[in-house]
């Protein structure tokens, strides 16, 4: 037996207990003839003590232990002395009759502390060893926790977990696919899934009228902090319902995490608002509720009624009030108007108004405009005095509105109104069911070609297909897609008639999607459905800024595990086996 106990479970009620631990030496240190060891595991530490009057042999051992030996030690739990009140196993120390080193270790390149002297990636490279620190264990346990709660409570509702297949056929329609060549089939690819969309449909055909899976999903695409190129999505469909069952139904799931895990009470009903007021009112489809700020459009304050130029040409104004901000400094102003004109932002400037105390009136357009116009923009804006006023206008209402949206996030952030233990969710819905690509130069699916339209606008699909709007739904949180889904096309008509309205002519729409076309052909039932971000949902009960910390083994910003130097080149051999080549191209 290599251990009794945990390193994070005895208390003084285990005083005079005989005990064995192991663990790794997170410390050490000599106080005279004493010598003090923290040992550590997953579950805690516990203060190991070396008296060299004693057992000098052992005590001369203990002082030769380095960071992160892998250690067995056996002794007696006794009460310590100076108690450390921070640490749950504070009471106790074990003062050690033997020691058994399991294994030496090499200097680590960082030290396994809370706040290491690690950057993200030399972490990154060391993963085995960022895992040893209690802030990252503590994010793979909530993890662990609230995928348990999530297969009970799905469970509880008549779900049934159903694995399906992560070698499927590329369906270029969205992100790119990982395509993985096969062996036994040449010039044959396999795709890696994005999602098991069409797959979830057909079990709702096949009667599994609940279905749900922890998956394994794969997309090609170009990270950031809420992405990477293999994810965990909580993946759910239903069969015979409509979009309140689906929105009732995990609304209660999303209550029971938060209730459990944060002892959050989320409201029994929680918002819903559509997709074109979410962008009126906050530039995103994804808007952050937690503070306000909300546009106010001021066309009718500025253009025309004054002779500043790019107010008079703009098809846009509009602006955000910052409460107590009028006593910015010119270089703060400088920064913001730096910020807005980054490449990730794209405006061209930044228009303020500052509304001071004593009420006079302090504007980077105030040459241009009568005293008025500012009375009546104080009054639209809701502003008071103390407050900045902070306006972009542009020729593309929704481009401008992104511009303004992330201005509004980054004053949220300098003014910490983004309190990470405040929580705000609601759901957007009636989402636009085309885009338009210019890339493509047609129409696309805002989310996937098998989105119900709206009812009432099918009979625009001919004419105006822009103008449908989608049976969808997507739940946020502080600003974050968490989750998304949709009412599912059943009909094989509607299904041909969407097809054809995103370009694929008959033979290809059956090449690609033949299976479930025909699927539909037997009796398939109304469904819908959802996924949930397993790793963001983690991230946010956590308070993380990334998903990387919430997975064991992430990659980085360039989709490389800099740990199994991945993705590498194969050998000759393998090619082929494959009866592959690999030519690269000069990319300029």
């Amino acid at each position: 037996m290599y251990r009794t106990n945990t390193c994070g479970e005895l208390r003084l009620s285990d005083a005079g207990k005989e005990v064995t631990l192991a663990g790794w030496v997170q410390r050490s240190r000599k106080m005279g003839g004493m010598t003090f060891v923290d040992l550590r595991d997953r579950y805690g530490i516990t203060q190991l003590v070396f008296n060299d009057t004693a057992n000098a042999e052992l005590c001369e051992r203990a002082n030769k232990l380095g960071r992160e030996f892998c250690i067995q030690v056996a002794g007696t739990v006794s009460e310590r002395e100076s108690k450390n009140g921070n640490m749950p196993t504070g009471d106790i120390e074990i003062f050690v009759k033997a020691l058994n080193v399991l294994s030496e270790s090499v200097t680590p390149p960082f030290t396994i502390e809370d706040n290491t002297d690690g950057g993200d990636d030399i972490r990154m490279k060391y993963r085995y060893l960022d895992l040893r620190r209690s802030v990252v264990r503590k994010n793979l346990e909530l993890r662990h926790r609230m995928t348990i709660m999530i297969r009970n409570f799905l469970d509880s509702r008549q779900f049934i977990e159903v694995e399906t297949p992560i070698l499927i056929g590329s369906t270029p329609e969205g992100a790119r696919d990982f395509v993985v060549p096969s062996r036994m089939n040449p010039g044959q690819f396999y795709a890696l899934p994005q999602s098991p969309q069409t797959l979830k449909q057909l079990l709702m055909v096949s009667g599994f009228d609940r279905y749900f899976q922890i998956a394994k999903c794969f997309r090609d695409e170009d990270l950031r902090a809420d992405r990477q190129p293999e994810f965990t999505q909580v993946d759910c469909e239903m069969s015979f319902v409509d979009q309140d069952d689906v929105t009732a139904l995990f609304e209660d799931m999303m209550r029971h995490l938060f209730k459990e895990v944060k002892g959050v009470d989320l409201p029994g009903k929680l918002p819903q608002m559509t997709w074109h007021e979410a962008m009126r009112r906050f530039g995103s489809d994804k808007p952050d509720l937690r503070f306000g700020m909300e546009f106010v459009e001021l066309m009718d304050v500025f253009k025309g009624t004054g002779t500043f130029s790019v107010f008079n040409e703009a098809t846009y104004i509009g602006g955000i009030c910052v409460p107590g901000c009028a006593g910015y400094t010119r270089k703060q102003l400088d920064q913001l108007t730096d910020f807005v004109k980054r490449p990730q932002v794209g405006a061209k400037g930044l228009v303020y108004i500052m509304f001071n105390m004593d009420g006079t009136v302090k504007s980077s357009v105030d040459k241009f405009y009568a005293p008025e116009v500012f009375v009546q923009l104080k009054e639209k804006m809701g502003a008071k005095d103390g407050d900045l006023v902070l306006v972009l206008s542009g020729d593309n209402a929704n481009k401008t509105r992104t511009q303004l949206c992330t201005l509004r996030l980054e004053m949220g952030d300098r003014l910490g109104l983004r309190d990470k233990n405040k929580f705000e969710c609601l759901w957007i819905v009636d989402f636009p069911l085309f885009e338009w690509s210019d890339e493509e130069q047609r129409l696309m699916s805002t989310h996937h070609p098998f989105t119900m339209p709206n009812p009432d606008d099918i009979p625009l699909l001919d004419e105006h297909p822009e103008r449908v709007r989608a049976k969808a739904y997507d739940f946020v949180c502080n600003g974050i897609e968490v989750g998304g889904g949709s009412l599912r096309i059943h009909d094989c008509k509607l299904q041909e008639k969407m097809f054809q309205i995103l370009g694929f002519t008959p033979e290809r729409a059956m090449a690609q999607f033949g299976f479930l076309i025909n699927a539909f052909k037997y009796g398939a039932p109304p469904h819908a459905g959802l996924a949930f971000g397993l790793d963001r949902m983690v991230s946010i009960f956590a308070g993380l800024d990334s998903i990387r910390d919430c997975i064991a083994f992430p990659k980085n910003n360039s989709g490389r595990d800099v740990m199994l130097d991945a993705p590498s080149t194969i050998d000759k051999k393998q090619l082929d086996e494959l009866q592959l080549k690999v030519e690269l191209k000069k990319v300029d």
